[in-house]
């Protein structure tokens, strides 16, 4: 049974900095892909970072150079560290989990998907 649970949200001031953690268990530790999703008031959910189990990272255009995503040594919490963040990083945040591919980490396809985490830049 796969388990994403977020955690690390708040609210910040622009310029300041957020860190997110997704504690994950039940997913095969072989071949996988996890990635952090945003979804605005109004707006679709879109792919912010991706990091798969190659180590190959891929990040959105709005957030590159800002946020960087990885993991830690036990590969059982995924985190996102967000600096220099902005008014229209305001979301709610999303831990997902997904296949690897061949053509490197994606936005594509998740199977697993946490309840969420807001994160409010004023």
């Amino acid at each position: 049974h796969v388990q994403l649970v977020e955690s690390g949200g708040g609210s910040v001031q622009a310029g300041g900095s957020l860190r997110l953690s997704c504690a994950t268990s039940g997913y095969s530790d072989s071949g996988y892909c996890m990635g952090w999703f945003r979804q605005a008031p109004g707006k679709q959910r879109v792919g912010v970072a991706a990091l798969d189990s190659d180590g190959r990272t891929k990040y959105a255009d709005s957030v590159k150079g800002r946020f960087t995503i990885s993991q830690d040594n036990d590969k059982n919490t995924l985190n996102l560290q967000m600096d220099n963040q902005k008014p229209e990083d305001t979301a709610m945040y999303y831990c997902a989990a997904g296949d690897r591919r061949l053509y490197g980490p994606h936005f594509d396809d998740y199977n697993f998907w946490g309840q969420g985490t807001q994160v409010t830049v004023s």
